[in-house]
């Protein structure tokens, strides 16, 4: 049937109506997105892969936004163009002694074939932030930043000055906080510091089961194995091969495990994990404190399935690189391994060498202690009486109720040895709930950041700021 050309109008006009709400709320624009992870796809867009850093680039980016908050603004350059060192400092009221949050800029590179996504666009999508740096350390820079930037926003009355360091050459480098440290101390002296270290570590279930502070750090050296024989032509192998010599040593490493060595941290860092697990995985946590050596060995082979747990009861070797060879019809005269050994608080590099000797059981393989962190950074453990330790386990029970918190031994060496050197204490913390399958992507590929995480954190540590630096 026709309809008259009136009745079609008004036809087409009710229909337009009766959809316009339904238009108007498909085009409402998206929700907004959480002010942290918005800051930290900006942060990951620059892109400060060390080497060269470009940190530079990170100053340039903070610098504005820290002066309109009434912060006051260096940026210390180094040698080297493109790298600097950026400090913002909030002022107090001067009866108590700073507090230093320290977030390196620099990130380590990537394989850009093996993500799934462009390492340096800042994707935010399925509720995760995507991109090198998102947990470390650009995840904890932009938790940084936005909490001290309410501190200002919302004009908290602080007795202490807040010091925000955004420093160069974490990831490897010359231009670190060492030489801040030695150069600038008075810029990023502090009663207390704030830097990346211990865990918030979240089950399959959602729930975070521990979060961890850390109080030490281990310590980091190259040793260097080495070997020689004939170079000759490759038609004509040798018995003497530094190639085979070196391999051989390599295999007997690869078959070694450094024993469980326990320090007080970790001891209690366990002895928490055994509270917080059930069944089989705390038996196990019980039994790796205990004092039967057949139990920890039993405990030992369980837990060391988990590659951070491996590392935190333990000196680790790990084979970084190896060189020998120039030409494809040459059978090179020297071969050379360098093994990275992550040694816990107090070891000296040259027992672990002398150990390393023992396993390769070759006096033709020259086993030495190369290039490491500088003794007066591996000094003792921080205090766990202080007010910024104290507050960091109070907000992390607040904000997590089902975990446990626990001081820890940091499995990396971090650059907060710069400040523990001088008797400053640090306390390690990547500010935001993470999954183990989370952790594994850190250097890794697809490196990613629960957004709500970044929230949480966010939150968590804005509350200990007001804690511990607001005037009273």
């Amino acid at each position: 049937m026709r309809i008259p050309r009136i009745h079609a109008r008004r036809a087409r006009l009710a229909l337009a109506v009766l959809l316009w709400p339904l238009a108007t709320a498909h085009a409402q624009p998206p929700a907004p997105t959480d002010p942290t992870a918005a800051l930290l796809a900006e942060l990951i867009r620059i892109n400060t892969s060390n080497p060269p850093g470009n940190e530079q680039a990170i100053a340039d980016f903070l610098a504005p936004r820290f002066r309109a908050a009434g912060f006051e603004v260096d940026i210390i350059a180094t040698p080297q163009a493109g790298k600097a060192h950026f400090i913002a400092r909030l002022r107090g009221d001067g009866s108590k002694r700073p507090l230093l949050l320290a977030a390196h800029a620099d990130v380590v590179g990537v394989e850009r074939e093996k993500w799934s996504v462009d390492p340096f666009a800042g994707i935010i999508k399925d509720g995760y932030v995507y991109g090198r740096g998102a947990i470390d350390f650009k995840g904890g820079m932009a938790v940084f930043v936005q909490a001290v930037l309410q501190l200002a926003e919302r004009k908290v009355p602080l007795a202490r000055d807040i010091i925000f360091l955004a420093e160069a050459d974490e990831e490897g480098g010359q231009y670190n906080t060492s030489v801040l440290a030695r150069e600038h101390w008075p810029k990023i002296d502090a009663e207390f510091a704030l830097n990346e270290g211990g865990w918030i570590v979240m089950g399959d279930d959602g729930r975070v089961q521990y979060a961890s502070i850390s109080t030490a750090d281990k310590t980091t050296h190259s040793i260097l194995l080495s070997t020689r024989g004939t170079s000759t032509h490759s038609s004509m192998p040798l018995p003497d091969n530094a190639i085979f010599r070196l391999t051989r040593a390599m295999a007997r490493l690869a078959d070694h495990e450094t024993a469980v060595e326990l320090v007080p941290g970790t001891r209690r860092f366990f002895e928490t994990l055994a509270k917080t697990s059930t069944g089989a995985t705390s038996q196990a946590f019980r039994d790796l404190v205990s004092d039967d050596p057949a139990r920890v060995a039993r405990a030992d082979s369980a837990i060391s399935r988990d590659p951070l747990l491996h590392a935190i009861m333990r000196n680790t070797i790990a084979p970084v690189i190896m060189n020998a060879g120039f030409r494809a019809n040459v059978i090179p005269g020297s071969a050379e391994a360098t093994v990275n050994v992550r040694l816990l608080p107090g070891v000296d590099p040259e027992r672990i060498a002398q150990e390393i000797r023992t396993v390769v059981r070759d006096s033709l393989v020259t086993v030495k202690v190369g290039a490491g962190v500088p003794r007066t950074l591996a000094s003792a453990s921080s205090a766990e009486d202080t007010p910024l330790y104290q507050s960091l386990e109070r907000q992390l029970r607040q904000q997590y109720p089902t975990a446990l918190v626990t001081p820890y031994v940091f499995q990396a060496f971090t650059d907060a040895g710069a400040w523990r050197a001088r008797g400053v204490p640090v306390y390690g913390i990547y500010p935001y709930a993470i999954t183990g399958e989370d952790l594994r992507r850190m250097h890794g590929n697809d490196e990613r950041v629960r957004v709500q995480s970044l929230t949480d954190g966010t939150a968590m540590l804005y509350r200990v700021l007001v804690d511990v630096a607001g005037r009273r």
